[in-house]
């Protein structure tokens, strides 16, 4: 019998009370039953939210060094048990061990940043703002805060948040993907072994009931979610309804400018590294190229070529260089996609619809390329979230940004060229959170906000960088003065 996993409330494992069934965790690779996974009701999240609320009071009196040393503490932690996360990553969601392995030490540096909060949270002073009165800026805990994750980063994206969080003095409750909850498994019996006061850090797993849950409970008061655009959204409008403090990162279309002078080699480097790592499965997945004039004819056949050199199959292996996507359901829905794009008028440079040598019971689209597409194309509008690079050609670099400002979304883009007018010219019109020059995934580090725009975020605080410490906290004015000037009983004496 296949293991059922346990939720984490109130400091201790405890099997889900009210779950209304159970889901099979299935390896996308072979499409085997990796672990069960309990869809946990109400009552689950009312203990959760219960604890963190009893934990509140105590760990908001922690000291802020004391905070920082436990995020040192779980640092250590987290690097002890770096690997078996990385092959929990690669077993349950499918992404190559390297891959894998990238996003775990991205976790990990989530950590580091957040253990600078006796910096980052500090406030501000002025003193007489009129004559003998100061003003001071206090930061506080928000409350009990709450993520919902996705899938396709099991072990990085709740670290966007947790740490963060209970640096700042909150108490956290994580509701991880029900197809991905192996990973955080693991990081919690990381955090179970540095005796946190019960309740500081929660995990309930479970689906939309639980998500509807913290969107509703009025024992939680900050709500982070990553996901698609439309769940980000109603994410959004339930929890700010509710009063929350509320940020939903949603979807994307990444659109990867290259200019006639990009050095080709580097580029197509870039290019497949952005399109086709994690099989696509990711907001920062560039999905869309623009080739401004000559630039098409020099790219296409390098493209093209490494393209068809990538190996496919079980991310456990070494050799993999795309891995399968997250389950049967994607891969027949990324097909369904590259079908109606060719209906529509798009041609097929590289085609993965069949994917030879690999476990058929596995989810594998493989690396695809459709040339011939144009903006309307619903391929170049629409997410997939799978391995297929679209091809667009522009005439002009004004064209390729009004291309890319068409989009709906606004998460991340990419130009490519070594003209630093160029660069100036599109970093400054392109309406994305993220622009990368000559890189293909313009994610930032832990210590800059992920700052998506447009329809892939929705709120006024992103995750991590100085951001998080804002919306992990509420800030506190203080207007004061004495009346005693320091004559008054058990004062010094102050002369003016």
């Amino acid at each position: 019998m296949t293991d059922l996993l346990n939720n984490y409330i109130g400091g201790a494992w405890a099997p889900a009370t009210d779950a209304a069934g159970v889901l099979d965790v299935v390896a996308p690779a072979t499409g085997t039953t990796l672990a069960r996974v309990p869809l946990s009701g109400r009552a689950d999240l009312d203990a959760a939210v219960a604890a963190a609320r009893a934990a509140l009071p105590a760990w908001r009196d922690v000291n802020v060094i004391e905070r920082a040393r436990r995020l040192f503490a779980l640092r250590e932690g987290l690097l002890a048990r770096a690997e078996d996360m990385a092959q929990s990553v690669t077993a349950e969601m499918g992404k190559t061990i390297g891959d894998a392995r990238a996003e775990v030490a991205r976790a990990i540096e989530m950590v580091e940043a957040a253990t600078a909060i006796p910096t980052t949270m500090q406030g501000r002073i002025l003193e007489d703002v009129s004559r003998g009165i100061d003003a001071e800026t206090i930061r506080q805990p928000v409350g009990v805060c709450a993520a919902i994750a996705p899938f396709n980063f099991p072990a990085m994206v709740p670290f966007w948040f947790l740490p963060f969080a209970i640096a700042c003095g909150n108490t956290f409750i994580l509701k991880p993907s029900e197809q991905v909850p192996m990973t955080q498994q693991i990081a919690f019996e990381v955090l179970d072994a540095l005796d946190l006061p019960p309740g500081v850090v929660n995990l309930v797993n479970g689906g939309r009931e639980v998500v509807e849950g913290i969107l509703e409970h009025p024992g939680i008061d900050a709500v982070s979610f990553v996901g698609s655009a439309p769940v980000a959204k109603l994410v959004y409008e339930g929890a700010a309804r509710a009063g929350k403090r509320v940020q939903a990162l949603g979807g994307a279309k990444n659109h990867m400018v290259v200019m006639p002078d990009a050095v080709i080699g580097k580029t197509v480097a870039g290019l497949i590294g952005s399109a086709f790592g994690a099989a696509g499965q990711r907001c920062m997945a560039g999905s869309v190229v623009v080739t401004v004039g000559d630039a098409h004819e020099a790219l296409m056949g390098p493209l093209t070529e490494a393209t068809r050199a990538l190996s496919v199959g079980d991310g456990a292996q070494a050799t993999t260089d795309v891995g399968p996507v997250i389950s049967c359901a994607a891969r027949d829905r990324i097909r369904g996609w590259i079908d109606a794009a060719v209906d529509a008028g798009a041609s097929v440079v590289v085609d993965g619809r069949a994917v030879e040598g690999v476990d058929e019971a596995g989810a594998f689209v493989g690396p695809t390329i459709l040339d011939g597409v144009t903006p309307e194309m619903a391929i170049a509008r629409e997410e997939v979230f799978g391995p297929v690079l679209t091809v667009v050609r522009a005439a002009s670099l004004n064209e390729a940004i009004a291309i890319v400002n068409g989009s709906r979304f606004g998460n991340g883009t990419s130009i490519f060229t070594e003209s630093g007018a160029a660069v100036r010219r599109y970093r400054h019109d392109v309406e994305a959170g993220m622009v990368g020059v000559n890189i293909g995934v313009a994610a930032p580090v832990a210590f800059f906000p992920f700052s998506g725009w447009k329809d892939s975020f929705l709120g006024d605080l992103h995750a991590h960088g100085p951001d998080a410490v804002e919306f992990f906290t509420r800030k506190k004015t203080v207007t004061s003065r004495w009346f005693s000037d320091g004559q008054g009983s058990g004062a010094y004496f102050v002369e003016r």
